[in-house]
């Protein structure tokens, strides 16, 4: 299985950069899911990995071998792009097959593969059709299922399940890493849902106008973002800017807004100019006991297993809190709460250089 290393690699179209000293390690055998807003530069990524892309400066290995130059055919790397590229005068049967047949496999351990693929998509009762008579979700599916039997030791997965229904798409986020593991690959996949990255991948690495800003796992990227953009970005978080006022131990204590709010942190002094980030599923409500300030309800979203609670805060704008379903009949619009998290909870950083308002936009 192959070792994928990206290092100090630039890539630019015209004014545009879409790779700015991008460094990325893909370890063997991993599903690792590169994550990130529109344009941040993911799908430049993969296709410099896959050889379609050839960076202006910079590395890219396997397993140690320099590839940076390589033709795309010799990689043994296959991608699956946004653009299905389905053969429309084979069937879908003979188009998931076309991999094997080209390299010559046991035609019976070949039907096999493409048996167990068709069962993993949900479209075995299409096996005979062309895609022309397959919706956009079914092609893609198909799309899907040639990548997984090209026999190429590593899969590159462009936005796989973006034209899927909400239902199948969930099934397919754990049929598709189950299938990956079990025949060995190394997989990257870029996406922006940030429930998919979080469900599917062994590691997640965020990108951002070509920089990878913070790479780990699920929980670590979640619980302990490297920077403001991270923490608002995977996971709303309610972000605050305030200046640090006292330390206790591990806790410091930071005025926001006319408030003092606690945080755990090691790494600032008083005095410091801080920016605090808490997720809003770790942000609470109370009508009865004391937080660090009050809100006046504005709106309560009700979102199937959770509901979302919105409130205006004088002195720092909206803040959120997101709660389990059971507690939407607890709280109407108008309502006066106070607002609190464990200071574990909470995530401190620098001040941005470029400000917060531009550190937190989403392109």
């Amino acid at each position: 299985m192959p070792e994928i290393v990206m290092s100090h690699v630039c890539k630019r179209f015209g004014d545009a950069v879409a790779a700015d000293d991008l460094n990325l390690e893909v370890m063997d055998g991993e599903y690792l899911c590169i994550l990130g807003p529109t344009g941040a530069g993911k799908t430049t990524a993969m296709r410099m990995i896959c050889g379609l892309t050839i960076p202006d400066s910079g590395t890219i290995t396997f397993d140690g071998e320099d590839v940076t130059q390589l033709e795309t055919a010799k990689r043994g790397a296959t991608m699956l792009s946004q653009q299905y590229s389905l053969f429309p005068h084979m069937s879908v049967m003979d188009n998931i097959l076309f991999g094997p047949t080209i390299k010559e496999w046991d035609p019976e351990d070949s039907r096999i593969i493409a048996n167990n693929l068709l069962h993993m998509v949900h479209l075995e009762a299409r096996a005979k059709e062309r895609p022309t008579h397959l919706s956009g979700g079914q092609q893609q599916r198909v799309a899907l299922a040639r990548a997984m039997a090209s026999g190429s030791r590593i899969l590159l997965l462009d936005e796989p399940l973006r034209a899927l229904d909400a239902r199948l798409r969930l099934e397919l986020r754990k049929d598709l890493k189950s299938m990956v593991k079990s025949m060995g690959l190394t997989a990257v996949h870029v996406t922006h849902d940030q429930d998919e990255a979080l469900e599917m991948a062994d590691r997640i690495a965020v990108i951002r106008n070509g920089r990878i800003l913070q790479v780990g796992t699920p929980r670590e990227v979640f619980d302990s973002p490297a920077t403001p953009f991270v923490a608002n970005f995977v996971g709303r978080s309610n972000v605050l800017t305030g200046k640090v006022v006292s330390r206790e131990g591990g806790t410091v204590s930071v005025e926001c807004g006319g408030y003092i709010i606690k945080a755990d942190d090691d790494k600032h002094e008083i005095g410091d100019d801080v920016v605090v980030a808490v997720k809003i599923g770790n942000t609470r409500i109370s009508k009865t006991e004391g937080g660090w300030f009050e809100g006046r309800i504005e709106r309560i979203l009700y979102e199937g297993v959770s509901i979302t609670v919105e409130m205006n805060v004088e002195g720092l704008g909206l803040v959120s809190s997101k709660l389990p379903n059971r507690k939407f009949d607890d709280y109407s619009e108008g309502d006066t709460v106070a607002v609190r998290w464990i200071p574990s909870a909470a995530s401190v950083f620098d001040v941005p250089e470029c400000g917060l308002e531009e550190e937190l936009r989403v392109e």
